[in-house]
């Protein structure tokens, strides 16, 4: 019997979980070390696996495992990752860690055995919810992640936290809630019995009208939307972002909100694509409303953390353009993109955090002439921000590139407005840095000092992987794109011929 891994790497962190708690409240360091030891096992343990995935086979399931759960609903444990699934549960298990490391100083007093050990909840919960291979199974990991972010936000944020975290979990139910109504509607449609959640049997549906599948599309993508998020149900993530832990920031920001965006490539395009390709022009539109919308007020935040939310809302428009684009460049970027953004943003939010740590505030204007007394912190934040602009040679720059020519192919007028927030980006990163980090040191930061060793454990990884990626995007493209191509087969797009002036194009879909 081969060894289910997928079940053992989330069990690794929830096994961290309860270690932690069993440990006297009064011993934090001890509570440091399970914690930062029990993400590091599993990051381990997913290494492993991840050897043994077979990159040939990227389309298909692997590590597959399945047992009925509640069979008289349908309800399976199953579990399975291609390579879409791969690269998320990897950037999942990567940033833990790190944010552990990050967080080492912040919570040092009695509750820091809760603040470790909903931190590894958390990671079990994201493991599953992208190894998740069931319907229902998925909507429940969905909705549990709900529980530790809000206790995270609500007990460790900052002054406004318990608004934050009321704010971020009501959005979330709403869109929980709108979400189990399509779950349930969708296992009527399908063939019922035992399986009936599998996403395998739920695959290539004939719905009893197409209002019923428009219904259900819609159900599905407004719970992402407000996951991934999307304007115009975005507002609650600058508040949750800016009051949470840096730690905390990361993952919402780096992982959780992908759940959104990996549930559109992997459940709204597969389950509904009639209503998917109905849908397009619209979610196009949102997605470019997105796109300059978020980069718009990130100019003109004068809170860093703030800042760099309102910087992923308008990232989180290029993923969403990327994937209604339903091309295989669009697609494959958008995935690519998530990862990218993970690290990236993960360095910002870190290096934010770090200078918090250091003045007692987030605000734009407090900062200044930093270059001349930390460079090594100044030079950390200015590479994760070309990277968040799509610098070339770093790695956001493939995936936006991606983005835009796999979009233009299909929709060139919104890859053209889109364009425009690669303009933004410039400003809202360039602008920052120079407020921030150039001009004359203040007074009060001569005596700082540089990125400790500890810092740099944490920052280092982080960019390491920000030009890996941008020099050597194939390691990641391989994974992804033939479980790309799968998907857009079963939207039953192919991408469009190319056009020559003066020259008829061929019939979408076959040879010129």
């Amino acid at each position: 019997m081969s060894l289910p891994w997928l079940t053992v790497i989330g069990l690794l962190p929830l096994l961290g979980a309860v270690a932690v708690w069993l440990l006297p409240r009064s011993d934090a360091r001890a509570a440091r070390l399970v914690a930062l030891g029990a993400s590091l096992v599993t990051l381990a343990v997913t290494l492993a696996m991840a050897l043994r995935f077979d990159v040939g086979k990227a389309g298909q399931y692997q590590f597959t495992e399945r047992v009925n759960w509640i069979p008289q609903f349908g309800v399976s444990y199953a579990l399975g990752v291609d390579g879409i699934a791969l690269v998320m549960v990897a950037l999942s298990v990567v940033l833990v860690p790190v944010c552990i490391l990050a967080a080492w100083n912040e919570v040092t007093d009695e509750r820091a055995s809760t603040f470790y050990g909903l931190v590894l909840v958390l990671e079990t919960f994201m493991i599953g919810v992208f190894a998740a291979r069931d319907v229902f199974l998925f909507y429940v990991l969905f909705e549990a992640m709900l529980i530790p972010v809000y206790f995270l936000i609500g007990q460790f944020g900052g002054a406004q936290r318990r608004y934050a975290a009321v704010k971020f979990l009501l959005y979330s139910l709403l869109g929980g809630l709108v979400m189990l109504v399509a779950v349930i509607s969708l296992y009527t449609q399908g063939p019922g019995g035992e399986q009936g959640f599998l996403t395998s049997n739920l695959t290539g549906l004939h719905f009893s009208s197409t209002v019923a599948e428009r219904l259900l599309f819609v159900g599905f993508f407004f719970a992402f939307a407000v996951k991934a998020p999307m304007w115009p149900v975005h507002t609650w993530l600058p508040d949750a972002a800016a009051e949470a832990p840096a730690g905390v920031a990361v993952l919402l920001v780096g992982v959780l909100d992908k759940v959104g965006t990996f549930g559109m490539i992997t459940l709204c395009l597969p389950l509904f694509p009639d209503a998917a390709k109905w849908a397009a022009p619209v979610v196009l539109g949102l997605a470019v409303v997105s796109v300059l919308y978020g980069a718009l007020l990130a100019i003109g935040q004068s809170d860093v953390k703030r800042l760099i939310a309102y910087t992923s809302i308008s990232h989180f428009g290029f993923i969403v353009l990327g994937i209604f684009a339903m091309t295989s460049y669009g697609t494959a970027g958008s995935t690519l993109y998530m990862v990218n953004h993970g690290f990236s943003t993960a360095a910002l939010f870190l290096i934010a955090g770090m200078l918090a740590a250091r003045r007692g505030s987030t605000r734009i204007d407090d900062y200044g002439g930093l270059q001349r007394v930390t460079p090594l912190l100044a030079g950390t934040f200015l590479v994760a921000g070309l990277s968040s602009l799509a610098l070339p040679g770093l790695s956001s720059f493939v995936s936006e590139f991606l983005v835009l020519v796999g979009t233009f192919t299909r929709y060139p007028v919104a890859a053209v407005a889109a364009t425009g927030g690669i303009v933004l980006a410039a400003l809202y990163i360039l602008l920052t840095y120079q407020r921030m980090f150039t001009g004359p040191a203040k007074d009060y930061a001569r005596g700082w000092k540089d990125l400790s060793v500890r810092e740099a454990w944490v920052v280092a990884p982080l960019i390491a992987v920000i030009i890996a990626l941008g020099v050597y995007p194939k390691v990641v493209l391989d994974a992804v794109n033939p479980a790309v191509g799968r998907t857009l087969q079963q939207v039953h797009q192919n991408d469009p011929a190319p056009t020559v002036a003066g020259v008829k194009p061929a019939a979408e879909g076959t040879k010129p």
